[in-house]
């Protein structure tokens, strides 16, 4: 499949076209499903290593909020990347 999307002929894209491919609003929700997933992780990996909750959750919710912004511009700058689409 990736070797198809290298290899087809495809016109340029313009950034119009590609900003409305996904909206800011789906990376959005996209970045919240993906840290909650991620932060329960981070969260049982915490209390595994520590034995404490209250040490677990507040690694858990730094990591929350850090890793969705980061995600959520890695997602912005991805869908300005016209390679591959």
């Amino acid at each position: 499949m990736i070797a198809q999307m290298l290899l087809k002929g495809k016109e340029k894209s313009t950034y119009k076209d590609d900003s409305v491919g996904e909206k800011p609003i789906r990376s959005v929700a996209k970045a919240l499903s993906w840290r909650v997933i991620g932060t329960l992780d981070t969260l049982i990996v915490s209390y595994i290593l520590t034995g404490e909750i209250s040490i677990a959750a507040s690694i858990a919710s730094i990591d929350f909020l850090t890793k969705m912004v980061l995600y959520f511009f890695h997602e912005r700058i991805w869908n300005s990347i016209k390679w591959g689409k």
